[in-house]
């Protein structure tokens, strides 16, 4: 099946941004292991987002602008609070909030339009999951408003901030990959030539469904152990203790 350069693009970086993710989620925590796939997981994630917006424009496809927006928007805002100090803001942080605002709203405003006129969703989206995606909009632009109200936020609290929204991030491209239409998974390997060779039990719906939720389980579970454990100031001695001496 023929790709456009752009879509093959868009694919390879979702593709990567998958990989990398998952990577940087098994790697330790601080380590470099995990601070260089974190770096790869943010640029394939940057880019398959671009180029969503992109072909979601070029196929007036309103519910996938919104979704490579707010997954661009996820991953910058993840990036830049792990690339900055404690209790640290910006004015640029100000225009973000915008984002998942305006989105929220009008994911919500979408939504109950649908259930009001009990129409069909646009792109094929489930009603449910434009107001599961719009309040979760809703929810990243109050915490923005919270940290830039509070004069930023420090340790744990910056790291949970850093790593939902990196982990919601990856399971937007976990749905977008495996719950696509058409079994995206098994036609690009088919393309491949792989496709053939592997049983037909990986590419079931049930699979696709446990791989798609697998970011939302450890998103939990990491903002649990960052948040109600003691595992921040463990891994903060960790750090300290390898970095060396500057004396």
């Amino acid at each position: 099946m023929p790709y456009s350069p752009t879509l093959f693009v868009h694919i390879a970086g979702g593709s990567v941004g998958l990989l990398s993710g998952t990577a940087a989620i098994i790697f330790r925590k601080g380590s470099r292991r995990h601070a260089l796939a974190g770096r790869i997981f943010v640029v394939a994630m940057l880019t398959m987002a671009i180029l969503a917006v992109y072909l979601a424009v070029l196929k007036k496809q309103p519910n996938n602008i919104g979704g490579g927006i707010f997954t661009f928007y996820l991953i910058a805002t993840a990036w830049l609070t792990a690339r900055r100090r404690d209790r640290e803001t910006s004015w640029f942080d100000w225009i973000l909030l915008l984002l998942p605002l305006a989105l929220g709203i009008s994911s919500w405003t979408n939504g109950l339009s649908i259930v009001r006129d009990r129409a069909e969703a646009p792109d094929g989206v489930p009603v449910g999951m434009i107001f599961f995606m719009g309040s979760v909009m809703l929810l990243a632009a109050a915490g923005d408003l919270r940290m830039l109200l509070g004069g930023g936020i420090a340790g744990a609290e910056r790291i949970a901030r850093h790593l939902w929204r990196m982990c919601f991030g990856l399971f937007i491209a976990a749905g977008s990959f495996f719950l696509g239409p058409s079994n995206r998974p098994l036609r690009l390997l088919s393309a491949a030539g792989f496709g053939s060779h592997l049983s037909p039990a990986i590419f079931s719906t049930g699979v696709y469904l446990v791989l798609t939720l697998l970011p939302l389980v450890l998103l939990v579970y990491w903002l649990i152990r960052v948040r109600f454990t003691n595992f921040y100031q463990r891994t903060t001695i960790k750090v300290r203790t390898a970095a060396p001496d500057a004396s």
